[in-house]
């Protein structure tokens, strides 16, 4: 929506789509972690992600 602020930065589709897919992942990674046991590997995958999603909001607000 024209002129519409949502938290993200202009309301870029690529960027809400990349929150949801980082917040989306947490709760995923939380989930197998409180079933199955800790995995290193997908908390790194997660915080690589959650990385790529703050600097694709950064370079947005700039």
């Amino acid at each position: 929506m024209p002129g519409s602020t949502n938290g993200f930065s202009n309301g870029s589709t690529s960027t809400k789509t990349m929150g949801v897919l980082t917040v989306g992942g947490l709760v995923a990674v939380t989930a197998y972690t409180v079933a199955l046991g800790s995995n290193g590997w997908l908390w790194f995958g997660w915080v690589v992600l959650g990385l790529i999603t703050l600097g694709m909001v950064a370079t947005r607000s700039t």
